[in-house]
């Protein structure tokens, strides 16, 4: 992990000597990095939550409404979460 942060500090250092030290590159760099992640992540997430619900609906198919409802329940609280990073990434770019 720790080999992450320090690769993406180098990136943020090189952004920021590319822009000729404009402190502004290396937080519109993290907006945008904010945004991305966040969205790759809600995709992984809903995907896993998919296929969990297709094997449970497959396992047990008289439980197949309770799974379904349930999982669009879960699916639009990871896509609130999801959005609401986003947004503030955004925002970070743009104030």
């Amino acid at each position: 992990m720790s080999d992450f942060v320090s690769a993406l500090q180098h990136l943020s250092q090189a952004v920021t000597a590319a822009e000729g030290g404009n402190a502004d590159a290396a937080g519109n760099f993290a907006g945008a990095l904010c945004a991305g992640l966040a969205a790759i992540a809600a995709a992984y997430g809903i995907a896993k939550l998919g296929s969990a619900a297709l094997e449970g609906c497959a396992r047990q198919p008289e439980a197949a409404d309770q799974i379904k409802g349930t999982m669009l329940l879960a699916a639009a609280l990871i896509e609130g979460v999801c959005l609401f990073a986003v947004v503030v990434g955004l925002l970070d770019i743009l104030l």
